[in-house]
């Protein structure tokens, strides 16, 4: 574990010394400086946490120090020593930017006790940096792999409704993504730091969903033991997102309608209204303007929640992206399950380019975990593959089908151009990510025409 380093700055030898000499054995690391000046010198060449600095010195005083650290060093914190410790004097010092201050003598308990408060705040806003980043990564675009067209276009469309209040509806087939693309909508709108609910419509029934969405009152019908919070209050000033919208029943439908139009509603056995702002996000595996033809969805509340559609597309329609997206699940289930790198060889990633992925992401994900956990090879090749994805392979060649095999040369091309790129042109990384041999991807290279 990194020990947090100190710099103790006073004109006083004995009394920097004698602070350094504490601080060491409740294992610090000490840096001393008799002057500002001489702190900011030392500061140039080494990385410090805490500044412990007198007021009154000679040449550069306190006050100037704490001015030069806080332009230059915003990061570290800063405890004033100083035997003159009038209430005016500690007033200044944490105006001008120091978090705490303590008088001489040092009571030495008193300053390891200050010193420790100020680096267990600091850890915590630095977790708390990091956890808003892993959800900014997890909700976020950073989450959502993809640089075929489709996908860029649908970012743009993210970053554009994002930051407004309208409802959203996302259309796709199972397996594609629609409720990373909500956390997305959400990560990215004015109500990040609110929460994102979700609520899976198909899973409940009539009375269920009813009584999840808005909540229900003691005694309001058999089993109803104590009042329940829907899951509207849960989402004020948030996000709810109501999946597979098209399954919810025409009574709850109606209620919805209302919600949308006034931001109002009652709980499940009240007649009390409560107000509630919040954005809505639906998604559907069906089409839903046809299920509005067909009589089975409302026109008007088809209408409310279609004021922006983003349609997903399946994952045959981006095979680009699967070279993308197996990088990305090897990463994360090598990581979870401490396995080192492994990596497709390249008539492995064009197999799985030519598979049709009926179950979509959640389908790719699912293998490469599969593979992950399973296989005991570091370089995963055709063989290793299930059989129902070779077989299709293999379906779709013996039939004939010039156009895979035209596809499989067109998908080699393309990956091993867009290794070149991510190595900068250095033909022995490129050839590693690719899985082959330098000789093998010189003569792959001659026989597509590529130059570096």
């Amino acid at each position: 574990m990194k020990k947090n380093s100190i710099l103790i700055v006073d004109d006083e030898k004995n009394t920097r010394e004698g602070i350094a000499r504490f601080l060491r054995l409740k294992d610090f690391n000490c840096h001393m400086a008799g002057t500002g000046k001489e702190a900011l010198e030392l500061l140039q060449n080494n990385a410090v946490d805490i500044v412990l600095t007198d007021l009154r010195m000679p040449a550069m005083g306190g006050m100037d120090l704490i001015n030069a650290l806080q332009q230059n060093y915003p990061e570290i914190k800063i405890v004033v020593l100083t035997a003159y410790g009038s209430v005016e004097t500690a007033v200044e010092a944490v105006k001008r930017g120091a978090d705490d201050f303590l008088t001489k003598p040092i009571n030495l308990d008193k300053l390891y006790i200050t010193i420790s408060k100020i680096i267990d705040n600091k850890m915590l806003k630095e977790e708390n940096q990091q956890l808003k980043q892993q959800l900014d990564a997890k909700y976020g675009l950073k989450n959502i792999i993809g640089t075929s067209e489709p996908m860029q276009r649908i970012f743009d469309i993210i970053k554009q409704v994002a930051p407004s209040r309208a409802t959203v509806l996302i259309q796709g087939e199972s397996g594609t993504g629609k409720e990373l693309i909500a956390q997305a909508i959400h990560q990215l709108s004015p109500r990040k730091n609110y929460a994102f609910v979700p609520v899976h419509c198909a899973a409940l029934s009539d009375s269920l969903l009813e009584s999840e969405l808005f909540g229900h009152e003691k005694g309001a019908f058999t089993g109803a033991i104590e009042q329940r919070v829907g899951r509207f209050e849960q989402a004020d000033k948030g996000t709810l997102f109501l999946d597979e919208i098209s399954e919810v029943s025409s009574a709850v439908q109606v209620k919805l309608l209302r919600v949308l139009q006034e931001q109002i509603f009652e709980r499940v056995g009240s007649t009390k209204p409560i107000s509630v702002d919040l954005r809505v996000v639906a998604a559907t595996n069906k089409i839903l303007e046809e299920e509005v033809h067909s009589n089975k969805f409302r026109e008007d509340l088809f209408y409310r929640l279609n004021v922006v559609t983003i349609n997903m597309p399946p994952l045959r329609e981006r095979k680009d992206d699967i070279p993308l997206l197996i990088k990305h699940y090897l990463d994360i289930f090598c990581r979870e399950n401490n396995r080192e790198p492994i990596h497709f060889d390249l008539p492995a990633i064009n197999v799985l380019q030519e598979y049709s992925w009926p179950g979509n992401i959640r389908q790719l994900r699912n293998l490469i975990e599969n593979i992950v956990v399973l296989s005991r090879n570091n370089v995963i090749k055709v063989t290793d593959l299930p059989e129902r994805i070779i077989r299709n392979n293999e379906t779709a060649l013996s039939a004939g089908d010039t156009t895979s095999a035209m596809n499989i040369r067109e998908n080699e091309k393309n990956l091993i151009i867009r290794a070149l790129k991510d190595t900068n042109g250095n033909r022995t990384e490129a050839a590693k990510l690719l899985g082959m041999s330098r000789r093998t991807l010189y003569r792959k290279m001659e026989g597509f025409n590529i130059t570096v």
